[in-house]
């Protein structure tokens, strides 16, 4: 995967580029964020400001976008974040970009890595150093985690961090888990299904939970403040810019694309969501240290992927804790009914096909047909937005006959 896209991807990127005078410059996704940082906090000067978008576009494209220009690229790099991520990223602000994207990079990678281990903690999986080491590997080397780390996308940095609230939860750090979650934040609509989810299951049980709630109340409090204090009515500009950036990008969500029809995007994720509550809301009660609740939790990811307004393939590695949980739970659909089998194959044929299309278009350049690799570039992106879908629908599956089959047991213990 890393050799396609730094020998095939990113060389059809560069001519397609150059063919359609396309600017190109550090293409690095943390940059209008640490340079509205730096602005903001070094001379106070508004993030969300026409002038420092365009100083933004000088450093990320390489020149300010021409509209009078229709193969320049749509997307403004305008700063569209809550102002609060200017205290994630305030130490870095000092130093060089160029030695920014280098630690960040690293970073990334670390935590990236980091979160296998605490989701697989929170799954209550133990597996041998081998096993561990496999799905590092394949984790980093998913096109979803190359991408991010080549973009320095802060949606790794949003990932680890809803792994790290969780795993705090499980091990019962819920004040930690609840600072944690705070801080994931800076992405609402990554961490907002998987917040309102921890607080449902922390108001379930209020006296022992309550701490969860407590720790992500006095941080959100903290952020909110600071960030009023450092710019007062950010919220109005942080809505409008938000408001600009989905006109001028027109995002949308894996089922909008699917189901391109009216509103019928909208309706697909509505159903989802409602079946997802319709579920989860039974096992509300269960304690963090069990499997079910890693489960659940799992499929909160899942969903959070399928209906958040951005497809984006490196939002994907959100569905890291729903893929342990299917390969933990295999012997679940391989020894069922024949249905439950195929539907078993076809996910991880959907899942393995980028490794399968980056591995020949690999071998191809390496043989000498680099013209028909730059040709076919594509090919790893087929499954993109099925996999979403279909990670999903297996895990709800999983989620659903876990709790039927618990209340069939506690029924036959009561009998």
């Amino acid at each position: 995967m890393w050799f396609y896209v730094q020998r095939v991807l990113i060389p059809h990127e560069r001519a397609d580029a150059a063919m359609h005078q396309r600017p190109r410059g550090n293409l690095s996704d943390l940059y209008p964020r640490w340079w509205g940082a730096r602005e903001l906090l070094l001379h106070q000067r508004n993030p969300y400001a026409e002038d420092i978008t365009l100083e933004i576009q000088k450093g990320y494209y390489g020149r300010v976008l021409d509209p009078a220009r229709p193969d320049d690229p749509k997307d403004q790099q305008s700063f569209a974040y809550p102002v609060y991520v200017v205290f994630l990223l305030a130490p870095l602000i000092g130093f060089p970009f160029e030695g920014v994207q280098i630690f960040f990079y690293w970073l990334l990678l670390g935590l990236t890595a980091a979160s296998v281990w605490l989701w697989l903690r929170v799954l209550r999986w133990r597996l041998p150093l081998s096993s561990f080491a496999i799905c590092v590997v394949l984790t980093l080397g998913s096109f979803a985690a190359v991408q991010g780390l080549k973009l320095q996308q802060l949606s790794l940095l949003v990932a680890a961090l809803l792994a790290g609230a969780t795993a705090c939860a499980a091990r019962g750090l819920l004040f930690s888990g609840g600072v944690l979650l705070a801080l994931a934040t800076v992405k609402p609509q990554l961490s907002g299904p998987l917040v309102a989810w921890l607080l449902v299951w922390a108001a379930s049980d209020w006296r022992a939970r309550r701490r969860l709630v407590y720790g992500f109340g006095m941080v959100m409090g903290l952020l909110l403040g600071g960030a009023e204090v450092v710019l007062p009515g950010w919220w109005r500009m942080f809505a409008d810019a938000v408001e600009k950036y989905h006109r001028y990008t027109q995002n949308q969500s894996v089922l909008d694309v699917l189901a391109p029809w009216g509103y019928s995007g909208r309706v697909l994720a509505g159903v989802a969501a409602l079946a997802c509550v319709y579920v989860l809301w039974k096992l509300r009660g269960k304690t963090a240290d069990t499997a079910e609740f890693g489960t659940a939790t799992a499929l909160v990811m899942s969903l959070t992927v399928l209906v958040v307004p951005m497809y984006a393939p490196y939002n994907q590695v959100l569905l890291l804790p729903a893929l342990l949980v299917l390969a933990r739970d295999r012997a679940r659909f391989l020894f069922r009914s024949r249905s439950w089998r195929w539907s078993y194959l076809l996910g991880v044929l959907l899942l393995g096909w980028q490794w399968a299309a980056s591995l020949n278009l690999s071998a191809c350049y390496l043989v000498g047909a680099r013209s028909w690799a730059l040709e076919h570039w594509t090919l790893p992106f087929f499954s993109t937005f099925a996999v979403p879908v279909w990670i999903f629908a297996l895990n709800f599956l999983v989620v659903k006959t876990s709790g039927s089959e618990t209340e069939e047991h506690s029924f036959g213990k009561a009998s």
